[in-house]
């Protein structure tokens, strides 16, 4: 089974229409509306988490018998292509972003941003 995962942050009284971020988002856009993220502490966060599992660059990762996943960044965007991955490792990857970034996740599977944590 395949999944993706989006993460992004709105500036502060930014109007949300996650759908619409999203595909922009998927389409290169660069919205004003987002804050920028962290990326190289987030890179490095996840290198370490995984850091058992097989990097063959700096975008792919992968452990035999675990599944694979392909990180995806830009200034303002995370995003996760995950391929055969357990539950307890897509929460690994959930969590690095929502504990300890605090950067709410999007799953476009269900269309549902998951935010009510924040301050919106």
């Amino acid at each position: 089974m395949s999944v993706d995962y989006d993460f992004w942050k709105y500036r502060q009284g930014a109007v949300h229409d996650d759908g619409r971020v999203y595909m922009a988002l998927c389409d290169g856009e660069e919205l004003a509306e987002l804050q920028a993220l962290p990326i190289e502490q987030i890179r490095e966060r996840i290198y370490a988490v995984f850091s058992d599992w097989d990097w063959l660059d700096k975008d792919n990762c992968e452990k035999r018998g675990f599944g694979s996943f392909e990180l995806y960044t830009t200034p303002k965007l995370v995003r996760f292509d995950c391929y055969g991955m357990s539950e307890q490792s897509l929460n690994l990857l959930i969590d690095v972003m929502t504990k300890e970034f605090g950067v709410p996740m999007y799953d476009p599977q269900i269309s549902v941003r998951f935010d009510g944590w924040t301050d919106v």
